[in-house]
């Protein structure tokens, strides 16, 4: 039975990685998962230089799932590469580097440091603000999208996936766009914005008024959009929103994406990861599937 997949050019052991943001670098979880059974560990983003992160309050549970606005909280680039990769350089797991910034330029300031370093692959947050044109993110303008992963792609050394934004008119067309700027991968869905409001106190429960939306709650948009994107464009699709099951993970599969990324549910159970990929294995044994691949995109 083979459990393992390919994106652009790497083998991953099984389809199942971490999402950005969920799982710091895998120090802590370490206590509870073998990294080595991971198909990948995606770092929480790093971005040039350190960043605090949004004021607190910036968690907040709701029913079916959670807010938060930590604003990318990050020590830096060069503290990155000295203690995170080092970590997981002692794993045998691929490595996928979540990179943020503000600029253009410190997005590709962030790739270039990574480009001698043991990262297999390359995530960029496309959701970050861009400083330059009004605070919109990046993955919200498909000419600044296109640009920015045209740039990326002329620095780095390891194949680029653009994670992208669910908070867009149409996904297929954001991921198309990735495609045709060089995007050897595209990753969704990230964070959906909400809101809470504390009727008793009548204040926002996030000191930054908005957060994004994790957890079971985004699942079924998220696979929508998944096999939306994977009608359009010819890349591989990492697909992550509300995974907290096998069953979850092989919806995305069967959807079109080619691996799966587990985030909020960590939080609730760390094992989850584990119970995933144990859960994929056993499907394919009751329904006799000899290959992985025959299951991603298998619904049309």
């Amino acid at each position: 039975m083979n459990t393992s997949v390919s994106i652009a050019g790497i083998t991953f052991k099984n389809p199942v990685m971490t999402a950005s943001g969920t799982f710091g670098s895998g120090m802590e979880y370490s206590e509870f998962v073998d990294l080595n059974k991971l198909g990948a560990v995606v770092t929480k983003g790093v971005s040039l230089t350190p960043w605090s992160g949004n004021p607190t309050p910036r968690v907040a549970e709701t029913y079916g799932g959670m807010l938060n606005a930590i604003g990318l909280q990050n020590p830096g680039i060069d503290t990155f590469i000295e203690r995170d990769l080092d970590f997981l350089s002692r794993y045998d797991t691929r490595v996928i580097v979540n990179v943020c910034g503000k600029t253009t330029k410190e997005y590709v300031g962030v790739v270039e440091r990574l480009s001698d370093t043991n990262a297999d692959m390359l995530e960029i947050n496309v959701s970050c603000p861009n400083v330059k044109e009004g605070a919109i993110a990046f993955g919200q303008d498909p000419g600044a999208l296109a640009d920015i992963t045209k740039e990326i792609k002329k620095k780095a050394k390891q194949p680029v996936i653009m994670k992208l934004s669910p908070n867009v008119t149409d996904i297929a067309l954001m991921a198309k766009v990735c495609e045709d700027a060089g995007a050897d991968a595209v990753s969704m869905i990230n964070t959906i914005t909400g809101m809470k409001i504390d009727i008793n106190r009548r204040r926002f429960v996030l000191a930054n008024k908005t957060g994004g939306l994790s957890g079971p709650a985004i699942k079924p948009v998220a696979v929508r959009m998944v096999y939306q994107a994977a009608q359009a464009v010819k890349i591989p699709i990492i697909g992550m929103g509300g995974i907290a099951s096998a069953e979850d993970a092989l919806e995305f599969i069967m959807a079109g994406a080619t691996a799966v990324a587990v985030g909020a549910a960590n939080f609730r159970d760390p094992y989850t990861t584990e119970k995933v990929i144990e859960g994929i294995g056993q499907y394919m044994a009751d329904n006799k599937v000899s290959d992985i691949t025959e299951l991603i995109g298998c619904v049309r």
